[in-house]
């Protein structure tokens, strides 16, 4: 599978502030790249460059295998789609008639607007005026400019806010649909890990400009591995007696944290400390959970 987007070392500073330091980003083609990290932690800037609304101070930006330059920037961003921020339309025309706006901006036919309203399952709504679309159906819209002449990828920012419970499952489902039925590659950026969670297939995490994991979602997943908390009356007395005997073990507040195992492996230590004298007073399974991760990279609480 190739990169379909690839940065190195990219930068971006305003004035002072350097809001993306060295990030260097591998989208592969044809999944749902999910692009996550807390609210003003650089998603939207590094997105603005990617589509050329914002001029990298430093490094490379590589899109469909080609450098992208002055020369060719406007040839490969023909291939791109995007929807950053809220959709602009005019309320004032149909649905329909802010895709024809669109059209003649993009140099697309317009027989090309029934096929994007379809997949955005606006079709019955397309005569009705945007003033009195909601606020789904607005983002749907938006959705529906973006698609128009079949782009290989679709960059989103946060295309889900502001939406209420049935608009994100809308959203969620259609962005899923894409690289399936379209194949696509969607690169969507949300503060909500819980979003990421349900659409992504790939990942990767900001946070104050700089990235601090990339992988799979199976790998991120990965890291909330179990272990089992142990309470003692002498935790750090039982702690040097198991590591002793090749168990790892850490002390975090009140517990001691070791790997899994067996029930039969377990009550073989827990008799072990007793016969030593130290008295296990709690015993507890406990799993990290994906907001767990994400504080432990980013340092800052998630949105659920």
């Amino acid at each position: 599978m190739s990169d379909i987007i690839i940065t190195s070392g990219l930068c971006k500073r305003y004035e002072k502030v350097l809001r993306v330091n060295d990030l260097n980003l591998q989208v592969p083609e044809g999944v749902v790249y999910g692009f996550l990290g807390p609210n003003g932690a650089g998603k939207s800037t590094t997105m603005k460059m990617l589509l050329g609304l914002a001029r990298p101070t430093s490094g490379t930006i590589a899109m469909f295998g080609r450098p992208v330059n002055s020369k060719n920037r406007l040839s490969i961003l023909r291939k791109v789609g995007s929807l950053i921020e809220s959709p602009s339309c005019y309320e004032h025309l149909t649905g329909a008639e802010n895709l024809r706006i669109l059209c003649a901006l993009k140099g697309v036919p317009e027989k090309d607007i029934n096929r994007v309203l379809q997949i955005v399952r606006l079709e019955n709504q397309k005569e009705k005026k945007v003033s009195q679309y909601s606020m789904g159906m607005k983002q749907r819209l938006g959705l529906a400019g973006a698609l128009l002449g079949n782009p290989k990828l679709l960059i989103l920012d946060e295309p889900t806010n502001g939406l209420d419970p049935a608009g994100i499952q809308e959203m969620r489902d259609l962005i899923c649909s894409l690289p399936v039925k379209y194949g696509m590659t969607v690169m969507v950026s949300s503060h909500l890990l819980s979003e990421i969670d349900q659409i992504a297939n790939n990942v990767g995490i900001i946070s104050g400009g700089q990235l601090v994991f990339q992988d799979t979602l199976a790998t991120l997943h990965e890291r909330s591995r179990d272990s089992i908390a142990v309470r003692t009356l002498h935790n750090e007395t039982a702690a040097e007696l198991l590591s002793g005997q090749g168990v790892s073990c850490r002390v975090q507040k009140d517990y001691l944290l070791l790997p899994t195992f067996s029930d039969d492996e377990l009550a073989g230590h827990i008799y072990r400390l007793y016969e030593k004298n130290i008295g296990v007073v709690r015993i507890e399974e406990r799993r990290k959970s994906l907001e767990d991760i994400f504080l432990e990279l980013t340092g800052t609480a998630v949105s659920l």
